[in-house]
């Protein structure tokens, strides 16, 4: 019985990247791709949305030690 490789796409620059042991970065075809995602996750380049309060948690820590009698 014959696997098939799975191929994904190099989440930064699309190549084709094979998904198994010969491919040691993978998702991303080489460690260039993968450092370059790094720096940008680093420089706040991308965003995880956080849905509900959007109070700084640092100031409402920092408010509430004002506010106490």
């Amino acid at each position: 019985m014959t696997q098939k490789i799975r191929t994904v796409s190099c989440p930064r620059c699309t190549a084709p990247v094979r998904w198994g042991p010969e491919s040691p970065f993978r998702p991303f075809c080489s460690e260039r791709c993968k450092m370059i995602d790094l720096g940008a996750w680093a420089s706040e380049e991308y965003r995880v949305e956080v849905k509900g309060n959007d109070e700084d948690p640092d100031e409402r820590s920092a408010g509430s030690e004002h506010d106490a009698p």
